[in-house]
């Protein structure tokens, strides 16, 4: 297992991106990376709360950790700190045992002049999944979310 971090400033105040981060619809939108498509079974936005999502790729190619196109996680929130930081953990369903195992999300929001630096750090990761791919997933991840709250 290992860590990734990864940064991005984002033009929009902590406050609108600490929504984003606890708001299912917008979970859907931006938590999801490119050429994937994304279903919020379960979300409960509160410290303990638990969730389940799924990714599934929009093409038939794509090999999920899940099913054949699909990757599914569950977890909970450790920690909620309005406006500053969101703690989770989550393990995706699979029967792999290569990609099992708890991984912790730390997602921290700090002020940077009129923007936004938000740092998502990811630890425990499977050794099966590539760090370039987590990064990759991860700076997608971020970029939607600047899209989803930054001002047009």
């Amino acid at each position: 297992m290992y860590s990734t971090q990864v940064s991005r400033r984002i033009s929009a105040p902590r406050a609108s991106i600490y929504s984003a981060l606890l708001s299912a619809d917008a979970i859907a939108r931006w938590r999801v990376p490119v050429g994937m498509t994304s279903v919020v079974h379960e979300f409960d936005a509160r410290e303990g709360g638990a969730f389940r999502v799924s990714l599934t790729y929009d093409f038939s190619d794509g090999v999920g950790k899940s099913g054949f196109s699909t990757d599914t996680y569950r977890g909970h929130f450790v920690r909620l700190v309005p406006d500053e930081q969101v703690v989770e953990t989550l393990e995706f369903e699979t029967g792999d045992e290569s990609m099992r195992g708890i991984m912790t999300i730390t997602t921290t929001l700090v002020d940077a002049g009129a923007d936004t630096e938000v740092t998502m750090l990811h630890e425990g990761v499977p050794d099966a999944i590539p760090p370039a791919d987590n990064e990759a997933g991860t700076r997608m991840a971020l970029d939607n979310l600047a899209t989803l709250t930054e001002s047009p």
